[in-house]
């Protein structure tokens, strides 16, 4: 059997996958392409796929910061959040004393109709 050995080298610096995740969120990391589906010459369908990934400061550092505009995704504030929730309670208290209303009989006397007698001939 034959041995290969490293005489004098240094072993292989070893990289995690910390390290990897770490680097690529630091500089940054582009993936691009392009799906095209054609029949005959004819193109019917072109997809196009673009993706970033890196750190939310490397982001802002190359100006995408579309998510802190987006209402969507914004987050607010507690006081926000109270008065939300109390005006939704407010509107739920108003429906339920209108069904309320709705169901309940009157208390209103009830009138009731005449009689009709029969004609005499």
């Amino acid at each position: 059997m034959m041995e290969f050995g490293r005489r004098g080298a240094s072993p292989p610096a070893s990289t995690t996958l910390v390290d990897i995740l770490d680097r690529v969120l630091d500089k940054g990391l582009v993936v691009a392409g392009d799906i095209r589906i054609a029949l005959a010459n004819v193109e019917l369908l072109t997809i196009r796929i673009r993706l970033l990934v890196c750190s939310i400061d490397k982001a802002a550092e190359i100006g995408l910061d579309w998510w802190r505009r987006d209402d969507f995704l914004s987050a607010t504030t507690d006081h926000e959040h109270e008065s939300e929730v109390a005006a939704l309670r407010a509107r739920i208290d108003a429906l339920e004393q209108r069904l309320v209303a709705e169901i309940t009989p009157s208390t209103a006397p009830v009138r009731r109709r005449a009689r009709r007698r029969p004609q005499e001939e």
